[in-house]
C-alpha cells in the first residue's frame, strides 16, 4: 500500500530517480517517505481550515477570517482592520499616540505595524505624534519659519548646529534638521546675529501678523489656551473636561486643572446645548459610540 502512494507520488515530480540503500536503512527511508505523503495529503485540508476559520472582533462583534484580524505587537490583542483603523485614525486626528484599544491596555502601537491598515498620509501623522511623545514638552522645539515648522529636540538642534556654528552653545543660534535655517532658540524667531534677545524684543514688540490673527480669532470664539504647551484649543461639543495632546487636562470654562480625573472647580461639567445631539447621522452616531473620548477638541 506504501509503495502504491510512493508510486502515485512520483508522478507529480518531473524528475525523480531511484537511490539503492543499505537494508538497514529501509526503515528510514520509508519513514521519509511516509512523512512527504502525509504532508501532501493533509497540507490542503489544513489550509482550507485556516480560511474557514472565524473570530469575533470585540469592538464591532462581527465575525472576521482569523487572517484578517490585527494583532497588537507586545499584548497580542486582536481586532478586525477596519476598527483598527478607525481607532487609530480618531486618535490621530485628536492629536494623541494610538495605543491599543483594550481597555486598560498601555500597549503602543507601532508605525510598521499600522502600516497594514492606514494610508501614507496618515502614517506621517502617526511619525509626527510618536516623535512628539518621546520629547518633553519642556524639550519640544519648532522651527520658526512657516514654511517648514519641524519638530525637534532642544538637544538635537543644539547637537546639529554644533559643526556648523561656532560657540553655538552660547550664542543660541541653531540650525534647523529640516530646512537648515537659522534660528534662535531662547525666543523661538529667526535668527538676529547683530542683537542681543532685547533687542529684537525691543525692534519688535509686536507679535507676528498671523499670531495677532489667531489671538483675535480664538477671543472671538472663546477658545482657551493650554497653560503648560499653550496650544489653542476649541470645544466643538461635549464635556467641559479637556485633556490637551500634552496630556495637561483642565475645565473649559473657567482653566482650572483637573487632579486624578477630578475637577478642582465647581463649575458645571456641561451645557445642554453642547451635548450631542440626536439628528446626526447614523455613522456619526455610532462612531461617538465607539469613541472613548469625553469630549470634541481641535489643536492647532
Amino acid at each position: 500500500m506504501l509503495v502504491n502512494q510512493v508510486l502515485l507520488l512520483q508522478r507529480k515530480f518531473t524528475d525523480c530517480r531511484p537511490i539503492l540503500m543499505a537494508r538497514n536503512d529501509i526503515k528510514y527511508a520509508f519513514k521519509l517517505a511516509r512523512e512527504a505523503i502525509v504532508s501532501q495529503v493533509t497540507q490542503p485540508v489544513e489550509q482550507n481550515e485556516s480560511k474557514s476559520v472565524k473570530e469575533t472582533c470585540v469592538i464591532c462583534l462581527e465575525d472576521t477570517d482569523f487572517g484578517s484580524m490585527f494583532s497588537v505587537d507586545g499584548c497580542m490583542h486582536r481586532y478586525c482592520f477596519s476598527c483598527m483603523k478607525q481607532h487609530v485614525e480618531v486618535k490621530l486626528l485628536h492629536g494623541m499616540v494610538p495605543k491599543c484599544p483594550h481597555e486598560g491596555c498601555k500597549s503602543e502601537l507601532t508605525v510598521d505595524s499600522c502600516r497594514k491598515f492606514l494610508t501614507p498620509k496618515m502614517i506621517e501623522i502617526l511619525k509626527q505624534r510618536t516623535k512628539e511623545a518621546s520629547i518633553p514638552v519642556t524639550e519640544r522645539v519648532y522651527c520658526p519659519y512657516p514654511r517648514c515648522s519641524t519638530l525637534m529636540s532642544r538637544s538635537e538642534a543644539l547637537e546639529y548646529s554644533k559643526d556648523a556654528l561656532v560657540r553655538a552653545e552660547r550664542s543660541g543660534a541653531r540650525k534647523c534638521l529640516k530646512c537648515h535655517a537659522l534660528f534662535c532658540i531662547n525666543c523661538k524667531v529667526p535668527w538676529h546675529s547683530d542683537m542681543t534677545c532685547q533687542d529684537y524684543k525691543r525692534k519688535n514688540p509686536l507679535p507676528l501678523v498671523e499670531d495677532l490673527k489667531l489671538k483675535s480669532l480664538a477671543s472671538m470664539n472663546l477658545w482657551r489656551q493650554c497653560v503648560k504647551c499653550n496650544h489653542i484649543i476649541e470645544l466643538s461639543e461635549g464635556c467641559y473636561h479637556m485633556t490637551c495632546r500634552c496630556g495637561y487636562e483642565f475645565c473649559y470654562n473657567c482653566g482650572a486643572e483637573w487632579k486624578n480625573k477630578k475637577a478642582t472647580c465647581s463649575c458645571p461639567l456641561w451645557e445642554e446645548d453642547l451635548i450631542w445631539t440626536e439628528n446626526r447621522d447614523t455613522d456619526e452616531e455610532e462612531m461617538d459610540e465607539d469613541s472613548d473620548y469625553d469630549d470634541d477638541w481641535f489643536v492647532f
